[in-house]
């Protein structure tokens, strides 16, 4: 197996699967925007995973992918106050975050051509988008896992779909609820992989990227 890359949408329980992850001797990154936070991550979730999972398949051949779902009622909601959070800061002028955070989710959601992006009819659209735009790329496929956090089993199907022996552990742990957006940073763990990680090509990132601007 070369690498797990964690593909369902923000607010779909990315942080809750990478901190669960860490304890299972993973090395993981909530986030990459560097070629070596790749090198060095054994699981990479979210921006810009969501987006960029065909080219990162033909890069890591023999890769994994898990999509996770959520049920729209609980993540449209969640997805609009991250969206209203963050909004500023995505702008591709003016924004200050990361610029592959801010492409990325400028091409799933859509927010610098849309003039209410965080309409829950919008961005219900752009999750069943993303959810059909996946689920064709790996028809037929063995390398995707759809699972639901809250669903009990979850866990248990996950660390069989990499192989892992299951330890008992009953469920993931439920971070980031309500407006909380920062858990990842907060969770202190060895494993865990800075998503600016300076390596040979100090924090160059693919050269895809370029083309998809």
């Amino acid at each position: 197996m070369n690498k797990v890359f964690i593909i369902g949408l923000p607010r779909t329980g990315t942080t809750s699967i990478s901190v669960a992850m860490l304890d299972y001797g993973f090395k993981v990154a909530h986030t990459a925007y560097t070629k070596h936070a790749f090198t060095l991550a054994d699981i990479v979730s979210d921006s810009p995973c969501f987006c960029d999972y065909k080219e990162l398949d033909s890069l890591f051949p023999g890769s994994k992918f898990v999509y996770l779902e959520r049920d729209l009622s609980l993540w449209v909601p969640s997805m609009q106050m991250l969206v209203n959070k963050m909004k500023a800061e995505l702008d591709l002028t003016t924004g200050t975050f990361n610029p592959i955070l801010k492409r990325t989710f400028n091409q799933t959601f859509e927010l610098a051509t849309t003039a209410i992006p965080d309409d829950a009819e919008h961005l219900k659209a752009c999750y069943l988008h993303h959810q059909s735009e996946v689920l064709d790329y790996f028809n037929g496929r063995d390398d995707l896992l759809r699972i639901d956090i809250s669903e009990s089993s979850s866990l248990s199907r996950l660390l069989q779909f990499l192989e892992v022996e299951f330890d008992g552990t009953p469920i993931f742990p439920h971070l980031n609820i309500g407006r909380k957006v920062a858990c990842w940073k907060e969770h202190k763990h060895p494993n865990k992989v800075n998503a600016n990680s300076a390596g040979p090509e100090h924090r160059k990132f693919f050269e895809y990227a370029n083309k998809r601007k």
